[in-house]
């Protein structure tokens, strides 16, 4: 039995969609409120890992903590932009559903059915 958990933003009608799916289909996934309960730098890179993108694939580049932070110097290293999202969760692009190896992005939903 596959586990899948499921980092989610409430506010987010993508990450809200993405719930409904996994309900609809009877699928149990841990939910992960990470802006409640931001990830640490090292769930951050093993969840990168599990997406096979590197930090600036993850950034949400409209939010505002991406200016506040200077996240669109291209020189900053994976290190410098995950302990960005680390302090700054809303950066985390959303949702994302994952396994115990694999991840995916919910853009669009659909893309949710990769691991299902």
């Amino acid at each position: 039995m596959t586990n899948y958990t499921l980092y989610h933003n409430p506010a987010c009608s993508k990450s809200r969609a993405a719930l409904e799916l996994l309900e609809s289909r009877g699928i149990k996934a841990k939910v992960v409120h990470y802006l409640d309960n931001p990830l640490t730098h090292e769930e951050l890179t093993s969840l990168l890992a599990k997406l096979n993108i590197n930090a600036r694939d993850l950034l949400r580049s409209k939010e505002d903590a991406f200016d506040e932070f200077g996240l669109g110097n291209l020189n900053l290293a994976d290190s410098q932009l995950i302990e960005a999202m680390v302090q700054a969760p809303i950066l985390i692009e959303r949702p994302i559903l994952a396994t115990d190896t694999r991840a995916v992005i919910g853009r669009p939903t659909e893309k949710l059915l990769e691991l299902l």
